[in-house]
């Protein structure tokens, strides 16, 4: 089993939501803010005469848990689904999992998912 784990653009979450549903059997989104490589927001400031860039994006972090076969499938759909084409589209990372439980139906290991 993998843990994949994509940064994205918040702006995208809805694209990769769709994107993912019924592929995965379930998913975790967590909104905040990061710093990476894209450009930052520029706002305007004072009364509208200058400008500051903001110190962070709005970044997403979609989390699921898929069978080893499903790696390629799932990540290149998220990635289509947050590509723009600039910088800062955002990272996917793929990491083992030894093992998982489904706490409500105590099942462990793929039938958990």
């Amino acid at each position: 089993m993998k843990r994949i784990e994509a940064t994205i653009q918040a702006t995208k979450i809805g694209a990769v939501t769709e994107a993912i549903t019924g592929i995965v059997g379930g998913f975790t989104i967590l909104e905040g803010k990061g710093r990476g490589s894209g450009t930052r927001q520029e706002m305007r400031s004072g009364r509208g005469t200058g400008t500051i860039t903001a110190e962070y994006n709005h970044v997403a972090t979609v989390n699921t848990i898929v069978d080893d076969s499903d790696v390629e499938k799932i990540s290149t759909a998220i990635a289509d689904a947050a590509f723009t084409g600039k910088g800062g589209d955002g990272i996917i990372v793929v990491t083992n999992v030894d093992n998982v439980m489904n706490i409500a139906t105590k099942k462990s290991g793929h039938e958990a998912l």
